[in-house]
């Protein structure tokens, strides 16, 4: 009789879903009708640097991206950038993080700033060039990198990944850290010091245009200190993750193009986050990015995304460039 009961109660159940129509899609359904699947995570978050540099708006723009496209609650965070947020996603305190692709190799391998291998980091995919931008004002005389010698000079935090390129760039000119008066300060500290002249260069490691620079070009005339191509030579045989780059006129009010190096930028995920989810993340940002307004999102591509990757990528992530014929 109980059976019975309960019967009539499960018939009479599915008799009224179909009644009102009523359909529970699973994600590939929900693909099929042009409907972006529900990621199977209640929030994300996404850290990404100082409030003075590029991945602090732009995280901010890809998890407008993120929770539009996958309809979960993602929100982006500053934080102390590159070598930070490794180890924010290390301690599970971070889903997604802004990292450059040295530092990411340092991590992984446990090498410089890394006293132990970071194991936790997979990657999405590289974003655009991290240009290491040594700013100065017109005025200071400083024309060279050797100019920076007995200069006050910001060179990022101990352990930053600024701190590592300004280290590596003084070393190729003969010069170490003992040579300048270093001081480790933010992007918006170093462009306030030498707006208030208590400093006279700051190595900024960011994507162009960097809003501490645009700031500080705004109320004076600034100039970026150039690498000689002798030098950038040497430091890429050195480092093979720097690449040459270029610091375009008009850029600081800039009168002529200033030769210098990158990095690349990246997007990181924990290792442990599922394929899927990784999946669907990658694919919102790479078929999103014309809704990017950040000057940057011009360089964002998936077929850019694959190239200078230092460290293995995500299987979600993977699965997406390989789908696209990006990845063979």
């Amino acid at each position: 009789m109980k059976k019975g009961i309960a019967l009539f109660f499960v018939l009479l159940l599915a008799f009224s879903l179909a009644a009102c129509g009523q359909k529970i899609e699973t994600p590939s359904e929900k693909e099929e009708s042009g409907e972006s699947p529900a990621l199977n995570l209640d929030r994300l978050s996404i850290v990404t640097g100082g409030t003075g540099g590029t991945y602090y708006p732009l995280g901010g723009e890809m998890a407008k991206i993120i929770g539009g496209e996958l309809d979960v609650e993602a929100n982006s965070q500053a934080s102390g950038a590159s070598v930070e947020n490794m180890q924010l996603i290390q301690d599970g305190d971070a889903d997604i993080a802004f990292t450059q692709t040295d530092i990411a190799s340092y991590a992984a391998e446990g090498k410089e700033m890394f006293k132990e291998k970071v194991d936790q980091i997979a990657g999405i995919g590289t974003l655009y060039p991290e240009t290491i931008q040594i700013v100065t004002l017109k005025d200071s005389g400083i024309k060279s990198v050797e100019d920076l010698k007995g200069k006050k000079v910001s060179v990022g935090a101990p352990g930053s990944g600024t701190f590592a390129n300004a280290e590596q760039i003084l070393k190729i000119h003969g010069m170490t850290m003992e040579d300048i008066t270093a001081q480790h300060l933010s992007f918006d500290e170093s462009a306030e010091g030498i707006q208030d002249g208590n400093i006279q260069a700051a190595f900024i490691t960011a994507g162009t245009p960097t809003g501490a620079v645009d700031a500080l070009s705004a109320t004076k005339p600034v100039t970026i200190v150039p690498i000689a191509d002798d030098k950038i030579k040497e430091l890429i045989d050195a480092y093979p993750y720097y690449i040459e780059d270029t610091v375009k006129s008009g850029t600081y009010k800039l009168e002529a193009d200033v030769k210098t190096v990158a990095v690349l930028s990246m997007l990181t995920v924990r290792k442990d986050m599922e394929e899927d989810a990784v999946y669907q993340i990658t694919k919102a940002i790479f078929e999103n990015t014309d809704k990017i307004s950040h000057a940057k999102g011009e360089l964002i591509s998936a077929e850019k995304a694959v190239e200078g990757m230092g460290i293995d990528f995500h299987p979600g992530a993977k699965k997406y460039f390989e789908e696209k014929g990006i990845l063979k």
